[in-house]
């Protein structure tokens, strides 16, 4: 009898010796790859090079439908075509499980368990000189901690870059002799509370944001191993935010909440987003001092973890486990460094040393002929570092270049001078500029400003770094980092190159901002350790030459791209792999949409990234669940039906998967046939949740990319889901319900799906509700992305067919990295303690990302744990590891340097405010879930009152009476205004739950770049394009028209108004616009004659049609995706959401610009 498999997402139990309907004995249920040891010496020998499981199959009938079926066949295979579509009855034949084992010739495997990590209980081969006895694994139990709550993994070997060669053989446990398996707690205990909470509305992590965490195992845990099939495994929970637990409380950084003006209860303040955290634990005091011998030999898998970095109490931390540690690269030279290195004359002093993040005081880099810091400078004493070693300085060559450095100086201060400038925020009508608003300089020279990391790509809150918490709290400021590391650039410096040069300690990556002490050694500008420059990197492929390390691209440019060696793999790169999970009921063939991605899969079928090895699958669902066996050599596809939705199983794993080469003709010849196979469907349920399970079982032997394509609320099965939206609550000025999920069967399985490195992608297309606060889970922790199409039709609405169609285009041809992992490092003192964006945090600084696009964006919020006094100026590294399509291991590198200040004057100097914005944003998202959107709203004005009251208190000489901020901050209150009103924090305003959760995920994923956009809109008036102030682009001239403030003031019935939202575009025709412009660049003889709807710009061969394409062309290629263009006059139906988003302007439910700024200077002076 079939033991039972658990679903791992609440399915019940199955427990049958035959399918009802049937006398006879059906299949035996493939057996699933366990999760648990996914990426084992069996696995890869059976998914490469044989089938998954070795079940004695007859060949398959694929001629009809009516084939009688002999004695040995497995399952009914049904030839595609519109007539299998049809109700259901006793003679549809679907494949169902059977008990016979005559068919299985080997031991069946364990039952499916959903696993949380990268490549579970991974034993990776030892680098350093240390070594282990007799086989044994220096890890204890409680080593393996660096994965997700409540998962159990088995332990397994390495692999060389070459599949199938196992390197080690399994850990075994010292005691029991038995496979090492790391089990960890199933549920997370709240943070421990530091004080009284506040009661007042400020911003700070929230049990359901994405705060950096170390997990720690069960103390006890079991270690077993598994000689035969796993009969009925038993799965703990693994909801990450369960208040429950029976382990060990989470050490986690817990973010202390500070209310700035306790004295005004009634007002709801923001806190330091740098407030400092609990610090991160200490090495276990049983850790022995590993003298100064390298950190774990971790690849960009292992990105810099040790043993301080988690709460692992393991007795030899040199041996990466998975990729916590791999990122962290392997040492170079370690033998020679432990033997070249004293042992420190106490071990704590070893212990008391941050692995990464922690700093001693800095030198200004020697080769950029920056002068050190006028006062002394402490040297670090340690094992391995210099006794105090003088710079390899070069002076001032000429006079020429002394006298540049000064002039520097000088526009430099007349900057600051200029951001410090006081603006009286009530008397300025015209606050905004005409041009778009670039980052701020900071404090840094002129040499060290032109080696930096560019804004679009890596950017701070604060352009100058105040030395204390202190300082940074009086400022009443957030510290954040905003990230777009996968961004796609014209110029990336690719490096490759057996060694990749990296500090020892902290394992940061050589970049432009480290002092070469001399040709030999430079010293790492994170934690100051001076490294020798191996030989290799002495010769600059460049130019050539030997002997000047200091030119070679790594320290010359601030972003650049390693191509990674197998030091930096955990298994050999995967291949590029792809399912399509398309919903099929009624309710989606009404839409149409089967149609357009099918023909733009045909379109873009060649331009799919990836390789030689690149595989493809389809699995559609509406009550049930259909798969498409594509395996090469057939001569059609075949279609395999599985109603036992409860306890979802895969028919026939080896060919669903297929090789997108070999069975080319057989895939486009599915995608042909798929959009007419349902057309006569009446099936109105939507299995979502089980076609989902089907999914995650079929991708996690490989890892890959699911793109779902859903149009309803699921119905049946496991995650099925009931309407939570109360359409009488759209314009409700109180709370709003249900931005949270209604279940966490989506966040598990993202979790399941995260740890076997695939991301889930949803495409929503639908008019009704379909909860996207629950649905958006599976992206959310997955590390994929959220689509979103309201009242999508083929026919009803071409300007959403149209946004379709280029942005699966984009999405399908796209840039992707699989298997990646992103950690951030920072100078001592500083400390990472939240992450916003698609991720799931693995350790406090590493996120687990199964895929990373180059449309989505990254915020970090900081604090200031130690007093930056010593140090001039402080860095920021990104490290992104990921696998290319092409199966490459890539390395990309950004690093980003700061000056310190000590006043807080420079500190305003500083402020980047759309980077402000934009992080208060995310902030925001989080304490509208977590607590609610009053709190979050009251959140923002705060933000606004008490930093322009801190700045009011502290720099400005003007009168109290004046509303007063500082120039780098004029437009603060105007963003933050801009936000209330946008669709995620608005209220009053009817807006749908669905189109607000949306708006929501936007504003935790976008780039800042794309998000200020949609925070505040840009207008233009097109009606009188001229070439004046126009820029060149490819050959074309393009018009720059001023940018407007967003007021009805600023529009006239004589002019065209065109307003880019980034994901959208509105052009406002004045009632008495000129015939000429409307004729010349919309076709039409007069205003009447333009129709209601219209949705597109016609090419016209006139100058004007010419002008105002090549604007609005530019504006669209400046994003990734189509950004829709919608013709407004005032009797349309567009005109509505034109003037809500002009948001200088009141309305019924929210201030006027003016009115805010009045309601915050009233705040101030209470």
């Amino acid at each position: 009898m079939q033991q039972p498999l658990s679903t791992r997402h609440g399915a019940p139990l199955q427990n049958s010796s035959t399918a009802p309907e049937h006398h006879q004995q059906v299949p035996n249920k493939a057996p699933l790859a366990p999760t648990a040891g996914q990426y084992d010496f069996t696995y890869y020998q059976n998914n490469y090079q044989t089938p998954v499981h070795n079940i004695i199959r007859p060949s398959l009938c694929p001629t009809s439908l009516g084939t009688p079926q002999g004695p040995g066949q497995m399952y009914t295979t049904l030839p595609l075509g519109p007539s299998l579509i049809a109700p259901q009855g006793p003679n549809l034949i679907t494949a169902r499980p059977q008990l016979d084992h005559t068919f299985v010739s080997t031991p069946q495997h364990a039952g499916y368990t959903a696993s949380g990590g990268h490549y579970p209980g991974q034993v990776p081969y030892n680098l350093c000189s240390q070594s282990t006895t007799q086989g044994v694994s220096p890890h204890s139990a409680s080593s393996v901690n660096n994965a997700y709550p409540g998962f159990s993994y088995h332990a397994m070997p390495v692999f060389s870059t070459q599949y199938n060669v196992p390197l080690t053989s399994q850990t075994l446990h010292p005691a029991a002799s038995q496979p090492l398996v790391g089990v960890l707690p199933s549920h997370v205990k709240p943070l421990p509370e530091t004080g009284q909470r506040q009661t007042q509305a400020s911003f700070q992590p929230f049990p359901a944001g994405n705060t950096g965490a170390s997990w720690q195992p069960l103390p006890g845990a079991s270690m077993t191993t598994t000689t035969g099939p796993i009969t009925n495994p038993t799965v703990a929970s693994s909801s990450a935010n369960s208040q429950t637990s029976t382990g060990p409380p989470l050490s986690m950084p817990h973010h202390i909440n500070q209310s700035y003006l306790p004295g005004r209860p009634n007002v709801a303040t923001l806190p330091v987003a740098g407030a400092p955290l609990a610090r991160r634990p200490p090495p276990s005091a049983d850790q022995p001092a590993l003298a100064s011998a390298s950190p774990a030999p971790t690849s960009e898998a292992q990105e810099g973890v040790d043993s301080s970095s988690s709460s692992s109490s393991s007795t030899n931390t040199s041996l990466p486990n998975n990729y916590d540690a791999l990122e962290g690269g392997s040492c170079q030279d370690s033998s020679s460094l432990a033997t070249t290195a004293p042992a420190p004359a106490d071990p704590r002093s070893l212990m008391s040393t941050k692995p990464f993040g922690y700093a001693y005081p800095t030198l200004q880099p020697a080769y950029q002929n920056v002068a050190s810091p006028s006062h002394s400078v402490g040297q670090p004493t340690g094992p391995g570092y210099s006794p105090g070693p003088q710079q390899f300085t070069r002076p001032f060559t000429s006079v020429n270049q002394l006298s540049s450095t000064m002039e520097g100086l000088t526009f430099q201060n007349n900057r600051q001078a200029e951001a410090l400038k006081q603006v009286s925020l009530l008397q300025e009508r015209n606050i905004l500029p005409p041009v778009p608003i670039q980052s701020p300089q900071s404090n840094l020279s002129p040499e060290l400003r032109k080696l930096n990391c560019n804004p679009d790509l890596f950017r701070c809150t604060l352009m100058n770094i105040p030395q204390t918490q202190a300082l940074l709290n009086k400022a009443k400021l957030p510290l954040g980092l905003l990230l777009h590391p996968f961004r796609d650039l014209t110029h990336l410096p690719v490096i490759t190159s057996s060694t990749i040069v990296r500090c020892r300690s902290c394992r940061t990556y050589i970049n432009p901002f480290v002092s070469f002490l001399d040709q030999r050694r430079w010293k790492c500008n994170l934690c100051y350790r001076v490294n020798d420059v191996p030989e290799e990197f002495m010769y600059n492929p460049l130019t050539r030459s030997y002997g000047e390390p200091h030119k070679r691209p790594e320290v010359q440019t601030a972003t650049v791209e390693f191509i990674a060696s197998s030091d930096y793999m955990l298994r050999p790169p995967q291949p590029a792999v792809y399912l399509f999970v398309f919903d099929v009921s009624h309710n989606a063939v009404e839409s149409g949409y089967l149609n357009i991605c099918c023909q733009s899969l045909l379109e873009n079928f060649d331009k799919l990234p990836g390789d030689s090895r690149t595989r493809i699958g389809f699995v559609t669902f509406d009550s049930t669940v259909h798969f498409f066996n594509l395996q090469e050599g057939l001569s059609q596809p075949q279609m395999l039906i599985v109603s036992d939705i409860e306890d979802i199983f895969i028919p026939t794993p080896d060919s669903l998967l297929v090789n997108l080469h070999e069975s080319k003709e057989l895939v486009k010849d599915l995608l042909k046939v798929l959009p007419t196979m349902f057309t006569s469907t009446r099936e109105t349920h939507s299995a979502l949740g089980p076609a989902l399970q089907a999914a995650f079982k079929l991708m996690s032997a490989t890892g890959g990319r699911i793109s779902v394509f859903q149009t309803q609320l699921p119905s049946v099965g496991v995650g099925r889901l009931l309407s939570r939206e109360d359409p009488n609550q759209r314009t409700t000025t109180k709370g709003v319900q249900h931005l949270g999920p209604a279940t966490d069967f989506y966040k598990k399985l993202a979790l399941d799906c995260s740890g076997q490195q695939v991301a889930v992608d949803l495409f929503l297309l639908s008019g009704q509700y379909t909860d996207m606060a629950s649905l958006a889970c599976m992206s959310k922790y997955s590390a994929g992305s959220v689509f979103y199409y309201p009242s999508f039709h083929h026919i009803h609405n071409p300007a959403q067919v149209e946004k379709f169609q280029k942005d699966l285009k984009r999405y399908l041809i796209r840039k992707i990295g699989f298997e990646a992992v992103m950690r951030i490092r920072c100078t001592k003192g500083l400390s990472i303690h939240t992450f916003h964006g698609n991720f799931f945090v693995r350790s406090t600084d590493l996120l687990s990302l199964a895929n990373i696009n180059p449309d989505s964006g990254f915020a970090v919020q900081m604090s200031i744990e130690e007093s930056l006094v010593d140090t001039s100026i402080v860095c920021f590294q990104a490290a992104l590891l990921y696998t290319s399509s092409k199966g490459e291991r890539r390395i990309r590198v950004h690093t980003l340097c700061l000056p310190v200040v000590n006043s807080v004057a420079d500190v305003y100097a500083g402020a980047d405010v759309q980077a402000i914005t934009c992080l208060l944003a995310t902030m925001a998202v989080d304490r509208s879930v977590s607590s609610s959107l009053s709190d979050a709203r009251d959140a923002l004005v705060n933000a606004v009152v008490d930093s322009l009251s801190a700045y009011r208190s502290t720099v400005s000489n003007l009168q109290q009476s004046v509303l007063v901020a500082p120039n780098s901050l004029r437009l603060f209150a105007l963003y933050i205004l801009a936000l209330l009103k946008q669709k995620a924090f608005r209220t009053g305003a009817s807006t749908r739950l669905d189109k607000r959760v949306f708006a929501m995920c936007e504003m935790k994923t976008q780039p800042l770049v794309h998000l200020m956009l949609r925070i505040h809109p840009n207008l233009y008036r097109i009606d009188n394009l001229s070439d004046e102030g126009s820029i060149t682009v490819s050959e074309k001239t393009i018009p720059q028209p001023p940018i407007l403030q967003l007021s009805a003031e600023k529009l006239s019935k004589e002019g065209a108004f065109l307003m880019d939202c980034g994901s959208a575009m509105y052009l406002w025709i004045g009632k008495h616009c000129s015939n000429n412009f409307i004729s010349e660049v919309l076709g039409f003889s007069n205003y009447a004659s333009i129709p209601q709807n219209m949705t597109q710009l016609p090419e016209l061969n006139t100058t004007l049609s010419q002008r105002t394409s090549s604007f609005v062309s530019w504006l669209r290629d400046s994003r990734p995706f189509l950004s829709i263009i919608y013709i407004v006059k005032d009797d349309g139906p567009f005109k509505a959401n034109f003037f809500q988003k002009l948001v200088e302007d009141r309305t019924e439910s929210a201030l006027s610009y003016y009115e805010f700024l009045l309601h915050i200077q009233q705040q101030i002076s209470k």
